[in-house]
């Protein structure tokens, strides 16, 4: 079956993005594909350029390296993203932000829903928003719904750490940057949160920058 001619221009578009070499170009904030919001993936790509992208998304995020990258982070405005967290953090860090690790993942259409009521707030940072950090208050556990890039459904509850990554990166493929959600008071640059906050939780942060904590 032929691709849709409105499709065309996105596949198009990654096309355009894999004929470099190397990771890809990551968009920072400012540019108007973060903010737009994204098409929902019914095809756009064709299996194989589709493969091809998610493999480039993966290499992007693990030499950025993050634990998560959305498709709008490299320019393209579908409903796409990929997660990975080894989780190489010591015990105590481990324990208090419930950050254990994540098989690489593809989320396609995904959205969540709380589970529960409980929040957890933590200094969170974007590979778009390069060089800070700021603390924000999450879900603490959310049900995830979408496909995965095989177009299987997946329902499937996150806690901890891994709920807060699907969090972040879904936000992405609605517009909404970490910053939009986070606590202003809180924001730090790379150099403070080395030098200052980079205890497991943020409670010195808060007590010292003024702001409160759920």
């Amino acid at each position: 079956m032929a691709t849709p001619r409105h499709h065309a221009p996105l596949a198009d578009l990654v096309e355009e993005l894999l004929a470099g070499e190397g990771p890809l170009p990551i968009v920072a904030a400012g540019d108007p594909v973060l903010r737009r919001g994204t098409e929902r993936f019914e095809g756009q790509l064709d299996p194989a350029l589709l493969a091809r992208f998610v493999e480039a998304l993966r290499v992007t995020m693990h030499a950025a390296p993050g634990v998560g990258l959305a498709a709008p982070q490299v320019g393209v405005p579908l409903r796409i993203a990929v997660i990975e967290d080894p989780a190489p953090v010591p015990d105590e860090i481990r324990v208090a932000r419930g950050r254990v690790p994540q098989p690489f993942r593809v989320l396609v259409n995904p959205s969540y829903a709380a589970v529960g009521t409980a929040r957890a707030a933590f200094f969170e940072g974007c590979l778009s928003v390069p060089g800070w950090q700021a603390v924000v208050a999450r879900h603490a556990e959310v049900r995830l719904t979408g496909e995965d890039e095989r177009g299987r459904a997946v329902d499937e509850v996150f806690s901890g750490w891994p709920a807060r990554i699907v969090q972040h990166e879904t936000d992405h493929l609605d517009g909404t940057l970490y910053l939009d959600r986070a606590e202003p008071r809180s924001l730090s640059s790379a150099r403070a949160m080395a030098e200052r906050w980079a205890q497991p939780t943020p409670a010195e942060a808060a007590r010292s920058l003024g702001f409160d904590l759920p």
